[in-house]
């Protein structure tokens, strides 16, 4: 397992952006095979995948709610990965968390949206878009 920690949630009003961060404490060659998704999830709702990127070549999914907004994305190192999010609406409000696990598969096809594929969480970042 490796340490995450995600930062940059707060409030915005609707059609504003934000940008969240995920540090991570994945170290060596093996984090190349790394697979890192933003989740989100409302009060009373399951966990919902929202953007997947696999380190080793930039691949990214993201789910239907937020394609075209939302952006996800890492730094040179695959150390850290951001969600930009533009145009909010009300419905993304939401605690966001980041996750890890190895392996390419885990980001291809479904595997990303399962929350129960990735064994490292971040604490998670509130976002909240008022109209």
């Amino acid at each position: 397992q490796v340490q995450l920690a995600e930062s940059g949630g707060g409030s915005v009003q609707a059609g504003g952006s934000q940008r969240l961060s995920c540090s991570t404490s994945a170290s060596g060659d093996d984090w190349w095979n790394g697979c890192m998704v933003w989740f989100r999830q409302r009060p009373g709702q399951e966990r919902e995948g929202v953007a997947a990127i696999y380190i080793g070549g930039g691949n990214t999914n993201y789910a239907d709610s937020v394609k075209g907004r939302f952006t996800i994305s890492q730094d040179n190192d695959g150390k850290v990965v951001y969600l930009q999010m533009d145009n909010l609406k009300p419905e993304d409000s939401a605690m966001y968390y980041c996750a890890a696990t190895l392996g390419v598969f885990k980001c291809h096809g479904d595997s990303w949206r399962a929350a129960q594929n990735f064994a490292s969480w971040g604490q998670g970042t509130e976002v909240a878009v008022s109209l």
